[in-house]
């Protein structure tokens, strides 16, 4: 997945990338779903992502099981990248450089988001929706 290096990140560079994730990318996103976690955590500079990464996850849990499907696999791949983007240590800017190191990591999961948006804030919504639906 991340053999062919480039000098930068942008829009093109993650919209080519997320075309090559398949079923098996996402399993790896999903069984790696604690190290991915804590990055995020431990990272000063994705720990605002925190939130939107549980809910980034619930939405693949979701879609693994299957009582989430109205998601388009785009969605479901962009999600599987920027997760595994974040696990690899040794991306474009390796993240054990000081300062540096989550950079690219902060910009991949950026713009996956603003190709998601909408697509997680429906799932919020389905999410709601059930929650009352059950709370009847």
């Amino acid at each position: 997945m991340f053999g062919k290096k480039k000098k930068e990140i942008d829009e093109d560079f993650v919209k080519s990338e997320i075309t090559k994730i398949d079923d098996g990318d996402v399993n790896v996103a999903m069984r790696n779903h604690e190290q991915i976690a804590d990055k995020i955590i431990n990272s000063n500079m994705l720990k605002k992502y925190a939130e939107l990464g549980k809910v980034m996850y619930g939405m693949l849990r979701d879609y693994r099981k299957g009582i989430y499907t109205q998601v388009p696999w785009f969605t479901i791949a962009t999600i599987a990248f920027a997760f595994l983007y974040i696990l690899n240590p040794l991306d474009i800017v390796p993240d054990f450089i000081p300062g540096l190191g989550y950079i690219d990591d902060f910009a991949v999961l950026t713009f996956g988001l603003r190709f998601i948006e909408s697509d997680l804030h429906n799932y919020l919504d389905w999410k709601l929706e059930r929650e009352d639906i059950e709370a009847a």
